[in-house]
């Protein structure tokens, strides 16, 4: 069992969670691409948190917790890369434009820093330690921790996860460095042949240099020479970051299925009308936006 709980969101910002003590149903990328449900967890007091799985097969998601009333469902493209392309292939798939951009934020990020930057990779256990010792306190800067408590975890068991992967040669972790100080971080577990996308975030003074896509690019290169691995894995969630990267995507969905108790019944009506004032004031500022710019063009 696992405590969880349901977020109320705005944009990226988390306003409130509710806490409910829930088992994880997580879905691997091999499972969404087979079409395959993993074995399923025993429920938790108050249910099931469902993690990206195939949206075409939430009916038989749903199934296998009968009397559960689903709740918080958010609708997706699972990004991933195809690592069997090879990194020249990879890259021929941006547009000329954005090869052209990606290659200028790296050449202004290395102009615009004294003495440039390089970028370190850390797989084994002293490394990851490395690693942790200058990434946790900046993940500490970054807004997901601040906003979305979405920071590298920090704490025992966290650690020890980490380090017993990389004894399995199980973990990819990289630096960004600049001016003496480590700005951007990227870990990556790995599961069999696919590299998942655990955390990214960089130091949020540097942000206009864009340090996370030009760390990124930098990975993926090293990443590809290893050829070993069959996929990168963006997992639950959408992302204009995921989005550019990606090759590939897949129709996923997370929600969570809880307990029919009058409790659990009154948070997925307050979440459903939660949910539903957001996406109206966002349909009004959109149409609001529309008639601004059909009153400029008349006036034009």
């Amino acid at each position: 069992m696992a405590s969880a709980g349901i977020d109320f969101t705005l944009g990226s910002r988390r306003l409130a969670r509710v806490p409910r003590e829930l088992a994880t149903w997580a879905f691997s990328l091999e499972d969404v691409l087979a079409a395959a449900l993993p074995p399923a967890p025993p429920p938790a007091r108050d249910g099931v948190r469902v993690l990206s799985a195939p949206t075409l097969l939430l009916p038989e998601v749903a199934a296998r917790y009968p009397g559960c009333i689903p709740g918080g469902r958010q609708d997706y493209r699972r990004h991933y890369i195809d690592m069997s392309l090879g990194f020249e292939a990879y890259m021929a798939r941006f547009s000329g434009k954005t090869r052209s951009t990606l290659k200028r934020k790296a050449r202004k990020l290395a102009e615009e820093l004294p003495g440039g930057y390089h970028v370190t990779a850390h797989r084994t256990p002293a490394e990851i330690e490395a690693f942790l010792a200058l990434a946790l306190p900046l993940s500490a800067k970054t807004y997901q921790a601040r906003l979305l408590d979405a920071g590298l975890p920090d704490d025992p068991a966290a650690r020890r996860a980490m380090l017993e992967a990389a004894e399995d040669d199980r973990m990819r972790a990289f630096l960004l460095h600049a001016g003496g100080s480590a700005i951007a971080y990227l870990s990556l577990p790995v599961s069999g042949r696919t590299l998942v996308y655990a955390h990214l975030g960089y130091d949020p003074a540097f942000a206009r240099l864009s340090p996370g896509t030009v760390l990124q690019i930098e990975a993926l290169e090293r990443l590809f020479a290893e050829r070993r691995f069959a996929w990168f894995d963006f997992t639950e969630g959408e992302g204009a970051h995921k989005a550019l990267f990606g090759t590939d995507a897949a129709a996923c969905s997370s929600l969570v299925l809880l307990n029919p108790t009058l409790a659990n019944r009154t948070l997925i009506g307050a979440r459903v009308a939660f949910d539903a004032g957001v996406a109206g004031a966002k349909a009004l500022a959109e149409r609001s936006g529309a008639l601004g710019r059909i009153r400029a063009a008349l006036r034009g």
